[in-house]
């Protein structure tokens, strides 16, 4: 058992779980902004290009009764079941949007990520007799002590 807690230790403390936990968190927050976006942004718009008419207010009465409800609140206090199919259209385009966001980030990072890999390797200065590595300002071969011409512009 030791053993095994002390293996759940290294795993957890790992940068890896930090990182997630980290991701983890900004990404609720993420969540709330892009909600917000939707709820207040987004969905006003259209609601006006619907005719007035809020998308998450959006709902079908499943029981009959006599009363036809105007609005989900009132039908749930009265007890009547509800298809809520607004709630789920503003729900596809929460997703959309976050789904969206985070494709064009990992785009971006994925851009860097080929900027960095694509960077030229610098050019090693080799000795034109042993073919050795040689520093850019040497004027002597440290293995096999030739005489070498400076490199241009240096």
């Amino acid at each position: 058992m030791k053993k095994f807690m002390e293996e759940f230790k290294a795993f957890a403390v790992k940068g890896n779980m930090i990182d997630l936990a980290v991701g983890v968190i900004i990404g609720g927050a993420f969540g709330k902004i892009v909600s917000s976006l939707v709820n207040d942004v987004f969905m006003p718009i259209l609601g006006l290009l619907t005719g007035g008419v809020s998308v998450d207010s959006l709902f079908v009465q499943l029981s009959q009764t006599q009363t036809p409800y105007k609005t989900i609140e009132a039908a749930n206090a009265a007890g009547v079941a509800t298809l809520n199919y607004g709630l789920f259209i503003q729900a596809v385009i929460d997703f959309l949007i976050i789904a969206f966001f985070i494709f064009m980030f990992i785009k971006a990072l994925a851009k860097m990520q080929k900027k960095k890999d694509d960077a030229p390797e610098p050019v090693v200065r080799t000795c034109e007799y042993c073919t050795e590595p040689v520093a850019d300002k040497a004027t002597r071969c440290p293995p096999c002590t030739s005489e070498l011409p400076l490199k241009a512009g240096k």
